[in-house]
């Protein structure tokens, strides 16, 4: 029987990701509908590949509502020159494409969240299909890979740049000569909330890829500064791998403060539907049993506001940022600073 991952995509590309030179074009991936009975979603692809060195897959739109990394990619790609290449790149500015357009983190068309769908499924879902063709197609080319988030509309980050903890000491080595490459405020190796195996870095996990995953902001709003951060660290980036030279206009990398996220204690989350008024703001410290903010219920104004306080110590990493919670939303998420 064939299983998932063995199976062939059904998406396919209009350019050769394999031959040397800079091409531009889509990954056509089948949807048929009422309107476009053998139509195709075009999800924009780059692929330049130059001199001896190693691949890299670089990917911005794994949620549609993360605007920084899809600006800054879309800027790489323009000004790329592939003379300077040693290597290839294969760069998805708008990886769940339908999403994107929709400006929303799932798709609009089978509510479909890309980061959640790995390894995905040949013959499923249209997000299925993209995570499907990415592991099956894409990664197996690679040998690092850079995914760029951020908070999009339900939350915002402190900038920075983050790692699942690998296995072998050589990868783990050059995750974190990534990481203090991209040069980030903050960077560090983090444990998957339950071990989550859905995500592009479980995948790249799995076929030995070494990840990088930076988040920029969120809000569902669009920070000039942090699309300028983006573009530099993913040069930075990229020169620490090999694949191209330092460019002579980027920055040289900040300090970075190094962090770890360990487990479930590192985040809060709402038990009650209500509106949330945060007591602390983002890069602030905090300890166990302190006030996180308090629930206020509009349905029952005379009703006691709920305190939610903080499980362990730490520094606010990201904070929810609409005023409405519900039972089950993250409100925050703590780092703990490696000194």
């Amino acid at each position: 029987m064939t299983t998932m991952a063995a199976a062939t995509s059904r998406i396919a590309s209009t350019v050769d990701l394999d031959a040397p030179g800079l091409r531009h074009g889509y990954l056509k991936l089948p949807h048929s509908t009422h309107d476009s009975a053998y139509g195709w979603i075009p999800i924009p692809v780059t692929v330049a590949v130059g001199g001896s060195g190693p691949s890299v897959l670089l990917v911005a739109g794994n949620h549609g509502d993360e605007y920084e990394g899809q600006i800054a990619l879309m800027k790489f790609v323009r000004a790329l020159d592939v003379a300077a290449l040693q290597g290839r790149l294969i760069a998805l500015t708008a990886a769940n494409f339908p999403a994107v357009m929709a400006g929303r983190r799932v798709s609009p068309i089978d509510g479909g969240n890309l980061n959640r769908a790995f390894p995905g499924n040949a013959s499923g879902t249209p997000t299925e299909m993209i995570a499907h063709y990415i592991e099956s197609v894409l990664l197996p080319r690679c040998q690092y890979c850079l995914d760029l988030h951020s908070g999009g509309s339900s939350l915002e980050y402190v900038p920075h740049v983050h790692a699942r903890q690998p296995d072998d000491e050589e990868r783990r080595a050059m995750t974190l000569k990534l990481i203090a490459a991209f040069g980030a405020p903050y960077g560090g190796l983090v444990r998957p909330l339950q071990g989550e195996p859905r995500t592009l870095s479980a995948a790249a996990e799995r076929l030995g890829v070494i990840y990088l995953n930076a988040e920029l902001g969120g809000g569902g709003t669009i920070s000039h500064e942090l699309v300028t951060m983006a573009e530099a660290g993913v040069r930075r980036a990229l020169a620490a791998t090999g694949v191209l030279p330092a460019h002579p206009s980027t920055p040289p990398a900040r300090t970075m403060r190094p962090f770890s996220v360990e487990g479930t204690a590192n985040y809060v989350y709402c038990l009650e539907d209500g509106l949330f008024e945060p007591f602390v703001r983002l890069c602030d410290d905090v300890q166990p049993g302190q006030p996180a903010g308090a629930l206020h219920f509009p349905d029952t104004p005379w009703r006691r506001e709920e305190i939610v306080r903080f499980e362990s110590a730490g520094m606010v990493l990201c904070r929810r940022f609409p005023g409405w919670a519900r039972r089950g939303d993250c409100l925050y998420q703590l780092a703990s600073l490696v000194t």
